[in-house]
């Protein structure tokens, strides 16, 4: 790369590393004010906490990566052109091709990066999540409750009540359980138990109750029922958890699902490095304003709102896709196919019109 290309590149590289790390760490303090909101450290404690906020984070490095280098683009050309710097380089012989073709030097390895992000470590990264989000939120998490006090859900409508409890081995005693679902409700009573937390992220949390009786009384039959027991394993329903598994799935398995979401999150992940790549290109052409002419403000809120409207775009892509609206094929492609094409567009009209300036 020469002097030139690599100047050039640098200019958009230092805001680049700049603007990945306030997002990330504005991102960051976010999930961690939720955290804590939801009193997860008291679920988990504080160590959890941070592996936690450190595994959403890596999770949105996809999106993060692909905002900094669409700002850092701008920022970086939009300097340059401000500086009146783009014009002594094009009167040296710097041509626009030249100036795209270094930004897609910058743009390629993260494009690359970006998928690498997305297809391995994004999934391990909802693997790990999933395990700790199974132990914060289980609705029978031995350290959410306070001896003797009833606890109740509106979500679930599940109440929960506790006689004696030991932190130190997890085990309970005199455990109230109730729940109510559309036809029935259950009553679990339970003399002692005791919480098992998940190993893997295929498991899911449960509760081992020992001596008690189960009361199930239904809505629409004219006998309930009455079973006692000595053990019983409580497995432990939570949606929010089980709503992680696809994206916690390795990337080889999606690809050899016939399932339509699963079709949708294999091309969502495949599609970062070519999403990234197509926005750098996007960048550059706002950086199309006379040094003269002051517009900087409206050139970022446009360039906000072109950005903010491909992605609420390609989620709504992944979601026809999932839900069956769109065939494997274009799947979330036609997207990405409209980008390439209005790009294809520019390109043509812009040099149409520098052709048609020098004659």
């Amino acid at each position: 790369m020469k002097l030139f290309d690599r100047y050039i590149a640098r200019e958009i590289l230092l805001p680049f590393m700049v603007v990945i790390l306030i997002l990330a760490g504005l991102f960051a303090s976010f999930s961690s004010a939720r955290l804590l909101a939801g009193a997860v450290t008291e679920s988990l404690g504080i160590a959890a906490l941070f592996k936690l906020v450190f595994l959403k984070t890596l999770i949105s490095l996809e999106v993060l990566i692909a905002i900094a280098l669409y700002i850092s683009v701008i920022i970086g050309l939009g300097r340059l052109n401000k500086d009146h710097e783009l014009t002594v380089l094009r009167s040296i012989g710097i041509s626009n091709t030249r100036i795209v073709l270094v930004v897609l030097a910058v743009a390629i390895p993260i494009g690359i990066i970006s998928g690498i992000l997305s297809s391995y470590v994004r999934p391990w990264a909802y693997a790990e999540s999933y395990l700790l989000d199974a132990q914060a939120e289980a609705e029978l998490n031995i350290n959410r409750f306070q001896a003797g006090r009833f606890h109740g859900s509106e979500r679930s409508g599940r109440v929960i009540y506790v006689g004696e409890k030991n932190d130190t081995d997890k085990n309970m005693s005199q455990v109230f359980h109730y729940v109510q679902n559309a036809h029935t409700s259950e009553i679990v009573i339970a003399k002692h138990a005791y919480q098992v937390q998940p190993t893997s992220s295929d498991q899911k949390p449960y509760i081992q109750l020992s001596d008690g009786v189960i009361y199930k009384l239904s809505k629409d039959a004219s006998v309930d029922d009455v079973i006692r027991f000595e053990n019983m394993t409580y497995y432990i329903d939570n949606d929010y958890v089980l709503s992680y598994r696809r994206k916690a799935a390795a990337t080889r398995d999606l690809w050899k699902s016939d399932q339509p979401p699963d079709i949708a999150e294999f091309q969502w992940r495949v599609s970062r490095p070519l999403a990234t790549i197509l926005l750098a290109l996007i960048a550059v052409t706002f950086i199309r304003i006379s040094p003269r002419q002051d517009k900087t403000d409206s050139t970022y809120l446009v360039a906000a709102l072109l950005f903010a409207g491909y992605y609420n775009l390609s989620g709504l892509a992944k979601n026809w896709v999932a839900n069956g609206v769109v065939g494997s094929i274009p799947g979330v492609w036609w997207l990405d196919g409209l980008m390439i094409i209005g790009l294809g567009c520019y390109a043509f009209f812009a040099g149409y019109r520098q052709l048609r300036g020098r004659t």
